[in-house]
């Protein structure tokens, strides 16, 4: 007796569906290419007449590091907001937090040493570390309700933070670009034989 033919439906629709997913790929990477020809080239900002270089550079890295800082609270916030919204046992709950922020290695210790300021007038940032390590009894549901808005608002703030954040770097960035393009040399300035600062030989 014959073996029954096998259908190749299945596998004519997962090429096709792989197909599309490749040509979508393409085409978004085309439209991000034309955008950013499109995209004027940036323009120096007075604001930023009365700093270096240096100055620049500095402050561009500063606010990366504090950007890194607030991802990682706003991450750990998500994480334990996600936690307290859960039913699953807590020894459960606490082993998935764990996995969580296995990839951040002295996650807790960290704790302690990372401290937000606010920017400007966006207020500032509640203790976020009391609101991340708060105990609660799951059986009090006003308590319950209590931490999961605390830890939702702080969420918000981090978000709107973290989002000033990159609005300041694009704007630091933008400059440094501005500047490099009026002299390009500059750029060459992070390097370690830098051609501006070489003197004449005699």
């Amino acid at each position: 007796m014959a073996a029954p033919m096998r259908s190749t439906e299945p596998d004519a629709e997962a090429a096709a569906a792989a197909e599309q997913r490749a040509a979508d790929a393409k085409a978004a990477r085309a439209a991000r290419k034309a955008a950013r020809a499109a995209t004027p080239p940036p323009e120096r900002d007075s604001t930023y007449d009365g700093l270096s270089l240096d100055d620049l550079r500095a402050a561009r890295s500063e606010l990366g590091d504090e950007e890194t800082r607030v991802s990682y609270w706003r991450r750990i916030i998500q994480a334990r907001l996600d936690v307290v919204r859960s039913d699953v046992p807590d020894s459960e709950r606490v082993a998935d937090l764990t996995r969580v922020l296995t990839d951040a290695r002295g996650s807790v210790r960290r704790l302690a040493h990372i401290d937000v300021q606010p920017v400007d007038d966006i207020p500032p940032l509640p203790d976020l570390a009391e609101i991340w390590s708060r105990q609660v009894d799951r059986s009090d549901p006003r308590a319950l309700a209590r931490l999961e808005r605390d830890l939702s608002a702080a969420e918000q703030e981090l978000s709107t933070f973290r989002r000033e954040l990159h609005r300041r770097i694009d704007l630091v960035t933008n400059e440094l670009i501005a500047r490099y393009r009026e002299q390009p040399l500059l750029a060459l300035q992070i390097l370690p034989d830098d051609p501006l600062h070489r003197h004449p030989t005699s």
